[in-house]
């Protein structure tokens, strides 16, 4: 065999026409140990560089990375190994027989991050559009499996154009095994979805499936119908990312938990996340022992948090103050903000932080709210985080928009998530804490298991105006001084229900403490709980309201 013969299908690009390399190669006839070795070479050098180099431009164009350079940026260095690169797709018809480019374009793997394992899979946009087709799915469905069974977090970069029409119900069918196995692994391994690029249709039920999602603005959006079929029904007109891009998610339908301005930052954050959270539900959360004392006096909150229950501060404020070395992650920091989610880390243990942020909207809980802190509650009691709950709400957002959009069952949701938990739980009322809302905010009665508070806590029905204005009202409309008399029974039901012992006295607070030692009496309190345990009544499942 001359030399011209040997090195002829080494120049082709694979998977470029109907007759493959491998077809070329395999009528070669015999060849040795070592030229196969470099043929193989040469196969996956051009299955990492993709078919078509003109491809690799454009993405970079658009001012996007390739699937494999995004991979590079999530995983530590040189830890990624790849699983079924050589898969191509069977289908015939619209021309796809001649097209059978290697990995139907899917990257699919392992690798890992701060050290852990991570299963992950990206899309590949230079190839069919990155769109979803049956080889396509099956390696997608592999990994799944894999991340599954292995107990180890699923990271997915999303960047596709939705089903391969040309494969029909095929393509249609491979999503229905995506959303089967984000639902089965839902609450066992952490899921995570990036979106890198354009999501559309059925494809955007996957990542609403995951425990968080990420965006990147500029180059991702999602949504069911694009602002051309919009606009055929409706008549509206709006853009891509008006419709469904990171800030609209970030901010107003609360889809995407993280925008961001770039994919650098993203794949950081990401990165970030998965140091917080366990590979599974059976592990707990990795530790990371801090240099901030577990005893450090924490005075500036007596500075921070003004007495005044109607004074205004910003929640986050008194998170910084408490936590490990001020550092938090925030959870959906633009949607619903009248409630504070967060992730970070005390006495060195990671933790979940709910608090009413009285900087928006006075810390009310709403439909939004409600909803953001159940989820938030529910993610961190399937993973073994604790809980610490911050109060200062001063009941649920009244109107006729919050009763007919369902204020009573979606303010159930939390309810629910808290009296479901059974992670360790920590609570505390800085101020006030009126009505049914103080009940939701993981009070004592639904099972939270350290329940503390500042002396300057007011707990009760309501407000000491309204009470008054209630209980009294006879007496006041019928006094010859109307706000003198309605003043002085303001006073008598502060004095009789809303000083910060009445509650202590009860038993439904464990103890008022010096918010100078908010800190340790938190970290002292879960450090208590570390080993606790609790069980549910065997059931199948629960059927929280929707």
């Amino acid at each position: 065999m001359s030399t011209d013969e040997k090195t002829t299908p080494r120049t082709t690009v694979p998977g470029s026409t109907a007759q493959s390399t491998t077809t070329r190669i395999a009528a070669r006839g015999h060849w040795t140990a070592m030229e196969r070795l470099e043929e193989l070479g040469l196969i996956k050098e051009e299955v990492r560089k993709g078919p078509d180099p003109r491809a690799t431009e454009r993405q970079h164009a658009k001012g996007k990375l390739t699937a494999r350079e995004r991979i590079d940026l999530l995983l530590d260095e040189g830890t990624f190994t790849e699983v079924e690169p050589l898969r191509r797709h069977r289908a015939t018809g619209f021309g796809l027989e001649g097209k059978r480019p290697y990995t139907d374009g899917v990257v699919t793997g392992w690798g890992s991050v701060h050290g852990r394992t991570v299963f992950v899979y990206a899309h590949d946009f230079r190839i069919f559009g990155g769109a979803l087709g049956e080889a396509h799915a099956a390696k997608i469905h592999k990994i799944m499996d894999m991340a599954l069974a292995a107990g180890a977090p699923l990271v997915s970069l999303n960047d596709g154009a939705g089903a391969r029409i040309q494969e029909g119900v095929s393509a249609l069918a491979g999503y229905g095994g995506i959303f089967l196995r984000n639902t089965r692994a839902s609450g066992v391994i952490p899921q995570i979805s990036v979106m890198l690029g354009p999501c559309a249709g059925g494809a955007a039920y996957s990542p609403a499936l995951t425990d968080f999602v990420f965006m990147v603005r500029g180059i991702s959006q999602m949504f069911i119908t694009g602002p051309d079929v919009v606009k055929s029904v409706t008549g509206e007109e709006i853009t891509h990312d008006g419709l469904g891009g990171a800030d609209v998610h970030g901010s107003t339908s609360g889809v995407a938990h993280f925008p961001y301005d770039d994919v650098h930052s993203c794949l950081e954050d990401v990165r970030h996340l998965l140091s917080l959270l366990p590979s599974n539900n059976r592990d707990l959360p990795p530790a990371d022992p801090a240099g901030d004392p577990v005893d450090r006096s924490t005075d500036r909150l007596l500075e921070l948090v003004p007495a005044d229950p109607q004074q205004v501060y910003d929640m986050r404020t008194v998170i910084e103050e408490i936590v490990d070395d001020g550092d938090y992650f925030e959870v959906h920091p633009a949607w619903a903000t009248n409630v504070v989610c967060a992730l970070s880390r005390m006495g060195g243990e990671v933790v979940g932080v709910v608090a009413n942020q009285p900087a928006s909207l006075a810390g009310v809980l709403d439909i939004n709210a409600s909803e953001k802190a159940a989820r938030f509650v529910q993610f961190c009691d399937a993973f073994n985080i604790p809980l610490v709950t911050l109060i200062d709400v001063p009941g649920f957002l009244p109107g006729v928009d919050q009763e007919h959009n369902g204020i009573i069952r979606r303010g159930a949701k939390l309810l629910y998530a808290y009296c479901n938990a059974t992670v360790p739980r920590v609570s505390l009322v800085l101020r006030k804490a009126y009505g049914g809302a103080y009940i939701v905010m993981d009070s004592r009665s639904i099972g939270t298991d350290i329940a503390l508070a500042w002396p300057s806590n007011e707990i009760a029905v309501m407000g000491a105006e309204g009470a008054a204005n209630v209980i009294f009202r006879r007496e006041i409309a019928d006094a010859d001084d109307p706000e003198a008399v309605r003043q002085q029974k303001i006073k008598e039901y502060q004095v009789e229900l809303m000083h910060p012992y009445y509650a202590a006295e009860r038993g439904l607070v464990d103890d008022v403490i010096d918010p100078r030692r908010t800190r340790q009496t938190i970290i002292r309190s879960l450090a208590m709980l570390r080993n606790k345990h609790a069980d549910l009544p065997s059931r199948k499942h629960g059927n929280p309201p929707q």
